[in-house]
């Protein structure tokens, strides 16, 4: 496990205001039953902001036929959706909301070419609103299959969310399970399946990305 390349200067932030506000605390408070819980809480804090931004190494189960999970997370949402931006029909949603305990690394849910790639300034409605998926800030990519299925999915900036991180560009070739990306904060993902996907999870279902195989593509 390895943290996030574009995450170093969040965590040494995080580091950097922890040490001024320990400083502070020692230096001038000087109550030792003030000092020694809030010493606990910003260690925890430190701790917390690190693994959220490391990078899992876990097996890969994802390939051109098998759709891993972009995200860890929940599903929150199965069903059918028209895909308006680049598919421009109807799909399988399967949605996965993050929260602030699960590692926000990204990954690419199949194996194939990137077909379209494109970044949407918006809002930051919490991200498990139905309204966020089309006006929140999000990252929309597709991605081919040698088979010529199309997967398309969407980060979602949520209402902490701040930053998303999308290595996505046209014809890049990607491989299921390496790493795509990552959302800072509260999000979500959105992806838009082929109908005659075989869905392998439900409702409800605790994801991690890279392992967990929510569909199969026939």
């Amino acid at each position: 496990m390895k943290l996030d390349r574009n995450s170093y200067g969040t965590v040494i932030l995080v580091y950097a205001l922890s040490a001024i506000a320990l400083f502070i605390l020692f230096r001038y408070v000087r109550i030792w039953w003030i000092d020694w819980p809030l010493l606990v809480g910003i260690l925890w804090v430190c701790r917390w902001q690190t693994l959220f931004h490391m990078v899992p190494d876990r097996e890969r189960n994802g390939s051109d036929s098998a759709v891993s999970s972009v995200s860890d997370g929940k599903v929150v949402f199965i069903g059918k959706a028209v895909e308006k931006e680049w598919l421009k029909k109807e799909c399988t949603l399967i949605s996965v909301y993050m929260d602030f305990w699960d590692y926000h690394a990204n990954f690419w849910p199949v194996t194939g070419e990137v077909t379209y790639s494109m970044y949407h300034p918006g809002k930051h409605f919490l991200a498990f609103k139905p309204k966020a998926s089309e006006e929140n800030e999000h990252t929309c990519v597709s991605i081919r299959t040698a088979s010529g299925q199309d997967v398309f999915f969407k980060q979602l900036a949520g209402g902490f969310a701040r930053r998303i991180v999308c290595y996505a560009k046209k014809g890049l070739k990607v491989v299921a399970g390496a790493q795509c990306g990552i959302i800072k904060f509260g999000s979500r993902i959105d992806i838009y399946l082929p109908l005659t996907s075989e869905v392998k999870v439900a409702v409800g279902d605790i994801l991690h990305a890279q392992e967990s195989v929510i569909a199969l593509l026939k």
